[in-house]
């Protein structure tokens, strides 16, 4: 006995593709089936749970005791109104979250298509109206939505670090996006290792070391490239008069002077520090106060965001070593306005420029991704499992 099976759907085409299925058509069904299903899979698994409740004691414990231990050191000042470590406290549960995000998202998207490849189960989707594209970015909104749920669970204690002050409130919303935005990068790059490696330990490990290029080995590089970018130059120096004797009784007079010394040109190599997650997410928070005085109480989002805006702009106009040395409220008199105009960094803003990079490699996973998934195949690695 023989029965008839319609499959309702365009009708194939040469070389077994749907028509009007291309590569790269999208449609909202394509993306919500393969969204569920790998959705589905991922809250079955106990693995992806117990990860879930480990990561909210693990950020919950670190945020208590930084707000503890920074309570003991201020006298409870930073929990009842006053910000001298509130700042501090909150860039601390910032910079861990952001720490384990770049350790758990790699996790949750290297071994998508692998994986399924290995397993036989992914020539099932191809094999179905769903084009690469829906198949791919499908298990990236279930990676990137699993990787959000952490982030979810973080949002408690970011707001209990808020409470502490020194921040401004709408800080937590960009927080937040920042977060967001870098760990779906994270997953996108993860996804595409996955379609580009036949092993889920191989594209784990290159998503990792990827991540750690841009986290670790771009800032050593820029610090490495400080000789390179330095010139001996002659600058303008507001400085002390010359031939003046510090054991005089008179303050000094201010002149100008030309001095050669050595320039460091760091607005050539500044791009180095962009793609960092942990600068993107710095450098777009809205502070509370003076970036530079922030700095110095110890935040350490203002710290690094004056770093890299500093760092963008160059110093290498001219220099004043006599105002600040010399005068002093009540002690030499009134302190003279410097001719030094000060390095204006508010307006150097560098996260637009390392999002733009870290989303275009991105973009690149998800690219690879798609292409290795067009069908029918030319060619597969050795041994790879078809189904």
């Amino acid at each position: 006995m023989s029965v008839d099976v319609e499959v309702v759907g365009s009708a194939p085409a040469a070389g077994g593709a749907p028509r009007g299925r291309g590569t790269w058509s999208l449609s909202w069904h394509g993306l919500r089936t393969v969204t569920v299903l790998e959705l589905r899979q991922r809250v079955r698994s106990t693995r992806w749970k117990t990860a879930l409740i480990v990561w909210f004691v693990v950020v919950g414990l670190i945020t208590l005791l930084t707000t503890g231990a920074f309570q003991m050191l201020s006298g409870d000042a930073a929990m009842s109104g006053g910000v001298s470590y509130g700042g501090t406290v909150y860039s601390i549960v910032v910079g861990f979250v952001l720490f384990l995000g770049l350790l758990v998202a790699p996790t949750l998207s290297s071994g998508a298509i692998n994986g399924d490849r290995n397993a036989g189960t992914l020539a099932t989707l191809q094999v179905t109206l769903l084009s690469p594209a829906e198949i791919v970015l499908g298990k990236l909104a279930a990676a990137w939505i699993a990787a959000l749920a952490f982030l979810v669970a973080s949002i408690p204690f970011l707001v209990w670090a808020l409470l502490g002050g020194g921040v401004h409130w709408f800080a937590l919303l960009t927080t937040v996006l920042m977060l967001a935005l870098v760990l779906g990068v994270v997953c996108a790059i993860g996804l595409g290792f996955s379609a580009l490696v036949g092993k889920t330990s191989g594209s784990a490990v290159l998503t990792y070391l990827t991540i750690g290029a841009i986290t670790v080995a771009l800032p050593i590089t820029f610090g490495l490239l400080v000789p390179a970018t330095s010139t001996t130059e002659e600058v303008r120096v507001w400085g002390v008069e010359a031939g003046y004797d510090w054991e005089e009784t008179t303050a000094p007079e201010c002149e100008w002077q030309t001095q050669e010394m050595s320039v460091w040109h760091s607005e050539r190599t500044w791009w180095l520090l962009a793609p960092n997650p942990f600068v993107v997410v710095a450098d777009a928070q809205p502070l509370q106060g003076d970036v530079e005085s922030l700095a110095n109480e110890g935040n350490m989002l203002a710290t690094l965001q004056y770093g890299v805006r500093y760092a963008r702009t160059g110093n290498t106009g001219p220099q004043d070593w006599c105002t600040d040395a010399v005068y002093y409220e009540g002690d030499q008199g009134a302190r003279p306005e410097s001719p030094v105009e000060p390095v204006q960094v508010t307006d150097q803003l560098v996260w637009p420029w390392g999002l733009g990079f870290d989303l275009l490699l991105g973009a690149a996973g998800v690219l690879v991704a798609v292409n290795r998934l067009r069908i029918p195949t030319a060619e597969l690695p050795q041994g790879t499992r078809v189904a």
